[in-house]
């Protein structure tokens, strides 16, 4: 199978079975995007979407949260992982907002990444999901779903995946795609036990073309 007719399997599917797919963080507004995805890193959606509504309820925008203390944003994000860290990275990221961007969250992955607690990643989500840009965010399920499907081959770094996913996918497709290659992960393509028997890309992905044959070798 070539990469092009993997391609074309994958989104295939994706389209027909999870035509709509989204994030599971909730949020209302860009501004509040940012804060869930800060909270998000090495944690779950789960918990984050456990986290922000008190936080939220408290500092509603970047204005109020910037006037906030690290201190007492640590006090609504102490149940997160790391929460020292990102108690400073939101204050700081809405102190940002409040002096370079007039309180608001900027569309431009650029911009995005000049904010306190902001590297690609995060920066792609927001432009992906609050802006509908074709930006592609490698995380590790995308990272580790893309080269077992087979979509990438031998990437070493979420860059090169993420380059490699934005030439094959059509641009309108990509800020779905990242939710599709998201979510395939975290409920099917599991990272120590796949669900290759009930997984309806098997078909396309090399991980199952291999662990088939090694049966039928074996």
């Amino acid at each position: 199978m070539t990469t092009k007719e993997r391609y074309k399997g994958v989104i295939a599917w994706f389209q027909e079975n999870m035509p709509v797919a989204q994030s599971e963080l909730r949020y209302n507004n860009p501004f509040e995007l940012l804060v869930a995805v800060i909270l998000s890193a090495q944690c779950t959606d789960k918990r984050v979407n456990m986290t922000t509504p008190a936080l939220l309820a408290a500092y509603p925008d970047a204005e109020a949260m910037s006037k906030a203390s690290v201190e007492e944003i640590y006090s609504y994000i102490k149940s997160i992982s790391y929460p020292n860290n990102k108690a400073r990275h939101l204050s700081g990221m809405s102190r940002a907002l409040v002096s370079r961007f007039g309180g608001q969250v900027p569309a431009s992955t650029e911009e995005l990444m000049q904010l306190p607690g902001v590297g690609r990643k995060t920066a792609n989500v927001i432009a992906s999901v609050a802006f509908n840009q074709p930006k592609m965010a490698v995380d590790t399920h995308v990272f580790r779903v893309a080269e077992r499907i087979g979509l990438t081959t031998g990437s070493k770094t979420p860059l090169q995946t993420e380059l490699t996913l934005t030439k094959h996918i059509a641009e309108p497709l990509i800020p779905t795609a990242h939710h599709w290659l998201i979510l395939h992960g975290r409920y099917v393509c599991l990272a120590r036990k796949p669900k290759c028997d009930t997984c309806g890309i098997a078909p396309f992905c090399r991980y199952r073309q291999r662990q088939q044959k090694k049966t039928l070798c074996g």
